[in-house]
């Protein structure tokens, strides 16, 4: 006869029942498999397309070919057309597992079980970006056209597919962050787009709007100044960050560095900006939602610590009272 499993065993370090049952449930769904059909048509059509038009425009010209520069840029724009569906899909996957549950009525049922706060949000967006994760995953053999003509190391392909994966936690991070403060999905999903929006946009227009202002008055002085400050715009925009992987000099001219001297360098790399800012927005965000998934325990608390105190000041006067006890 077999033994069974304990439930406290190994494996229930790692899968929580809330963990196992949003598995079971995104990646079983045939729409799970028709977003991942699309996203790759998408990102294969795209790459089949740039062939096409580059090969095109290189027939017409004699000597021409698919060298290892052409498919180098292939791979920028294969990942930066690779973040933007980032952007696109990871807020609508994560800005509705709280507040969706809250809507059918299950959330206060799922707050009885013995799963802590930290457990349920985490969960949620654990197995959210498992599904991003699967299919970025699925691009590779997209990105193996690249390495048929050159031009890009294995290693680079790594630390790109690294800041996708910091990318889908930040904005994952904010999705559940707009599905715990806003009671109805349309208005999370809303708010994390608007979010994400502006991390994606607003940050690459300011840094343009700004860039144009400073130039005017960059080079006007005799001696103009090792870097200018408008390159930590640039740092907070996703692209910007990306492109300075690809090509770490692009930090040096974000900021304006002087070209006098060939060895100054910028204050800091752009996407190490991206990564230390944004990894203070991330734990900041799942910390409120956190905190705001569970609030009626967090306002029972705060009214026993105010009964407490209102006991233990009754107390006090009661004691600064001479003969108050004796008589009572």
């Amino acid at each position: 006869m077999s033994t069974p499993k304990r439930p406290g065993g190994l494996g229930s370090l790692w899968i929580n029942p809330v963990l196992d049952k949003e598995f079971r449930l995104r990646m079983r769904t045939p729409r799970s498999f028709i977003a991942l059909l699309a996203y790759v048509f998408v990102l294969g059509g795209l790459a089949i397309g740039f062939i096409y038009v580059t090969m095109g425009f290189q027939n017409s010209q004699a000597g021409m070919r698919f060298d290892p520069t052409t498919s180098r840029l292939l791979f920028y724009v294969l990942s930066i057309a690779q973040l933007v569906l980032i952007a696109f899909m990871t807020p609508a996957l994560t800005a509705g597992v709280i507040s969706g549950e809250r809507e059918k009525q299950t959330l206060n049922i799922l707050l009885t079980t013995q799963q802590s706060s930290s457990a349920i949000v985490l969960s949620k967006l654990a197995s959210s970006l498992a599904f991003m994760v699967l299919i970025v995953l699925a691009t590779l053999p997209i990105y193996s056209i690249v390495f048929l003509y050159g031009g890009i190391s294995p290693s680079q392909l790594i630390l790109v597919f690294l800041f996708y994966l910091f990318t889908m936690l930040l904005l994952g991070a904010i999705g559940i962050l707009c599905s715990t403060l806003f009671k109805r999905t349309i208005m999370a999903v809303i708010m994390a787009y608007g979010m994400t929006l502006f991390i994606f946009v607003v940050t690459g227009v300011a840094y343009l709007l700004m860039l144009a202002v400073v130039q005017q008055t960059y080079y006007s002085g005799t001696v103009p100044p090792k870097y200018s400050w408008v390159g930590f715009i640039l740092g907070l925009n996703p692209a910007g960050a990306l492109i300075s992987i690809f090509e770490p000099g692009i930090s040096k001219q974000a900021f304006l560095v002087n070209s006098g001297n060939l060895q100054d360098d910028a204050p800091i790399a752009l996407w190490l900006e991206f990564l230390l800012v944004y990894a203070v927005v991330t734990a900041g965000a799942l910390w409120i939602a956190i905190r705001r998934t569970r609030p009626v325990r967090r306002r029972r608390a705060e009214d026993e610590e105010k009964v407490q105190g209102e006991e233990g000041s009754a107390v006090a006067e009661m004691k600064s009272v001479p003969g108050k006890s004796d008589r009572s």
